[in-house]
């Protein structure tokens, strides 16, 4: 299997995807509760806003690696 090549939009269209996942995840989970509570229209609307807090913060950490940051050996 060949290796994806990482162009510079790929980690945009990433992160994008990611954001679309948490929301409907959100949304689900918001649904879920809104319908236990009997407030449908507000729990949609807090989770979304908790998929998208979700997914910037995960978007926010990255994958480990930091420009600034330096190896020691180097």
């Amino acid at each position: 299997m060949a290796d994806k090549e990482r162009t510079p939009g790929s980690d945009a269209k990433t992160k994008a995807d990611a954001l679309g996942v948490w929301i409907a995840i959100g949304a689900g989970v918001g649904c879920a509760f809104g319908v236990i509570l009997g407030q449908i229209a507000l729990g949609i609307g807090l989770g979304v806003g908790l998929g998208v807090v979700i997914a910037s913060v995960l978007a926010s950490r990255g994958d480990g690696r930091r420009a600034d940051r330096r190896d020691s050996d180097t």
